[in-house]
C-alpha cells in the first residue's frame, strides 16, 4: 500500500542516493517538458504568476509602469497595453486623437478605402443621421461653405447649391466621397483641425478602420512625443483592471528577461505584504518561492516548479504521448525508486534540517518531484474502488460515497459506550437490509455492489462501491472521481508536505 506520509515525521537522513533519483528525474521531466520547445510551460507559468492575490492595484499599476519605461523600450508590451485601451475604453483614447486630429490628414491621404469607411456614410433622409466622419464633412461644409463648398465634387452633371443640400440632405448622397475628401487633404486644412472633425473621433468608433495603425500612433505619442494624457490613461487603465487580468493578457508577450525583472518586482511587494500565506491558493508555492528567493530564481526552475505544482497530470499526458519505451520505463522506475526510498527513510526531505536554510529552492523542487512520483503510482496503481478505500483507510483519510453521504473514517474516534456502539451497528445492518431490498432494481444500489465487513469497532462501514467520494483532505467540499482522485491527493499531500516545512519558517521571518 502506498504511504503518503500525512503523519511522518518530515525530517530524515541525508542520502546521497536518494538526491541522485532526484536529480535524474529532474533531468527525465525537464526533457519532456521542453521537447517541443518551452511556450506551452511558459503559458503554465504566467496562469500561476496572474493568480497571486496579494498584489495591490498601486503595486501592480508600479510593476508595469516601470517596464514600459524601461530601457530598451519595451514595444511589444505598449503594443500590448494600447490594444486592450482601444478594445476597453475607446472613448478615452478617441478623446485624446481628437486633441490630435489635424494629424489624421496623412491617415487618409492615399488611402482611398480609408476615406470610403469614414466619410461616405451619408443618410437616406430627414429622420435618419449621418455616419460621424458624414457628419463632421457636412457639416463643416454647411458652416464653412464660402471657402469650401466648391471643393465638394458631385457625381451629376452639375453640383448642389447649399440651399438645395440644406432642405434635402439625401443629396449628399451624390457626393463623389473620395474625390471630395482627396480635394480637402489638399486644399481645405482647416478641416483637419475642426471642431467637426475632432467631435467625430472622441468616442473611437474611427479605430475600427485600422487598429495596427492607432496602435502604432499612440506609441508614437508615449515614447516620442511622451504625452502626459496617453500615460495618465495607461496609469488608471493598469490601476483599474485586476492584476489577473493583466497577467493573463500581458505576460506572455514579455521576453523571458523582462518575465525575469517582474519577478523580482514582485519580491519587494511580497516581502512587504504582512498577510499569511495561503495554502489553500493555487500559488501559495510562487508566493513563498519569491518572497524567500526572488533574486536568485531562474526562469528554468520556475517553470519547472509551476509545472510539478500545478500541472501534473498535464506532465502524465505528455509522458504518455512519448513513444520512447525507454524513457517511459525510466520514468517508472525512478518513481518506484524514489517511494521506496523515502519509505525507508521515513521523511520526505532529503536534506538535514541544518542545510534546510540554504537549499529552500531544493526542498521545493524534491518535494514537487516526490508529489508527482506520487502521482504518477496513483495513476499506475489504483484503478478500481477497492485500491482507493484501503488507501483511505490506511492513510486515515476520511470519506464517504457521494451518493450515499455517510460519513466514513479510517480511524473509530467515538466516544459511545459499547453497548451504544452495537446498538448502532445493529440498526446500521436493518437500514443495510431495508435499502437492499427498496433497490433491488435501482442502477446505483445492485445487491451484488453492497460491501459487508465484519462487525469490528475499528472497521469501517461502506454503502456501496461508488467511483466518486467526498473527502475529509478537503472537508469533503468536492465530490472526487475516480479520474481526478490521483491528481486531487498529490495536490494534498504536496500541501501539506509544503506546510510542515516551511510554514514554522515563514512566521519565524
Amino acid at each position: 500500500m502506498i504511504e503518503l506520509f500525512l503523519s511522518k515525521p518530515i525530517w530524515g537522513d541525508d542520502p546521497e542516493q536518494r538526491i541522485a533519483l532526484f536529480d535524474e528525474l529532474e533531468t527525465v521531466i525537464w526533457g519532456v517538458m521542453t521537447s517541443e520547445g518551452r511556450s506551452e510551460a511558459r503559458l503554465w507559468l504566467c496562469e500561476a504568476i496572474s493568480s497571486l492575490n496579494s498584489i495591490t492595484p498601486r503595486e501592480q499599476r508600479d510593476l508595469f509602469m516601470s517596464l514600459l519605461r524601461s530601457k530598451p523600450r519595451k514595444w511589444d508590451l505598449a503594443e500590448q497595453v494600447l490594444q486592450l485601451i482601444i478594445a476597453d475604453r475607446p472613448h478615452e483614447a478617441g478623446a485624446i486623437l481628437a486633441k490630435k486630429s489635424h494629424r489624421l490628414e496623412k491617415f487618409f491621404q492615399g488611402h482611398p478605402r480609408r476615406m470610403m469607411q469614414w466619410f461616405s456614410t451619408f443618410s437616406t433622409g430627414i429622420d435618419s443621421a449621418h455616419g460621424k466622419g458624414a457628419k463632421a464633412l457636412s457639416q463643416f461644409a454647411f458652416i464653412n461653405r464660402d471657402i469650401c463648398w466648391e471643393e465638394l465634387e458631385w457625381k451629376g452633371k452639375h453640383g448642389q447649391s447649399p440651399a438645395v443640400v440644406a432642405t434635402k440632405p439625401h443629396y449628399f448622397l451624390d457626393l463623389d466621397v473620395q474625390q471630395t475628401v482627396e480635394n480637402f487633404v489638399e486644399n481645405v486644412p482647416e478641416f483637419w483641425t475642426s471642431k467637426e472633425f475632432a467631435e467625430s473621433l472622441k468616442d473611437g468608433e474611427i479605430f475600427s478602420i485600422d487598429k495596427t495603425y492607432f496602435i502604432d500612433f499612440f506609441i508614437d505619442l508615449m515614447y516620442e512625443d511622451d504625452l502626459r494624457e496617453v500615460w495618465e490613461v495607461i496609469d488608471q487603465f493598469l490601476v483599474e483592471k485586476s492584476f489577473s487580468y493583466l497577467c493573463q493578457h500581458l505576460l506572455i508577450i514579455l521576453h523571458e528577461s523582462d518575465l525575469s525583472l517582474l519577478l523580482r518586482k514582485l519580491q519587494k511587494c511580497l516581502s512587504g505584504s504582512k498577510e499569511p500565506v495561503n495554502f489553500d491558493g493555487k500559488s501559495y508555492w510562487l508566493d513563498i518561492l519569491i518572497h524567500k528567493c526572488g533574486d536568485r530564481i531562474s526562469i528554468d526552475e520556475l517553470l519547472l516548479l509551476n509545472a510539478l505544482f500545478n500541472k501534473g497530470r498535464q506532465l502524465l499526458r505528455v509522458v504518455g504521448i512519448e513513444e520512447a519505451s525507454g524513457e517511459k520505463l525510466k520514468i517508472s522506475d525512478l518513481a518506484s525508486s524514489i517511494w521506496t526510498k523515502t519509505s525507508e527513510a521515513e521523511g520526505l526531505t532529503p536534506i538535514s534540517k541544518y542545510h534546510f536554510k540554504s537549499k529552500a529552492k531544493e526542498t521545493m523542487k524534491w518535494l514537487g518531484l516526490l508529489s508527482w512520483c506520487l502521482l504518477y503510482r496513483l495513476s499506475k496503481e489504483c484503478h478500481d474502488s477497492e485500491t482507493w478505500k484501503a488507501m483511505f483507510i490506511s492513510n486515515k483519510i476520511g470519506f464517504r460515497n457521494s451518493d450515499a453521504y455517510r460519513l466514513v473514517e479510517g480511524n473509530d474516534t467515538s466516544e459511545d459506550s459499547e453497548s451504544e456502539k452495537k446498538q448502532k451497528r445493529k440498526k446500521r445492518k436493518q437500514k443495510s437490509r431495508k435499502k437492499r431490498k427498496k433497490n433491488v432494481d435501482h442502477d446505483m444500489f445492485h445487491a451484488e455492489e453492497l460491501l459487508d465487513l465484519d462487525d469490528a469497532d475499528d472497521k469501517p462501514i461502506f454503502q456501496s462501491s461508488s467511483t466518486s467520494w467526498f473527502l475529509s483532505t478537503d472537508d469533503y467540499a468536492s465530490s472526487w472521481t475516480l479520474a481526478d482522485m490521483p491528481e486531487h491527493l498529490s495536490k494534498h499531500c504536496l500541501k501539506e508536505w509544503m506546510k510542515r516545512t516551511f510554514s514554522n519558517w515563514i512566521n519565524a521571518t
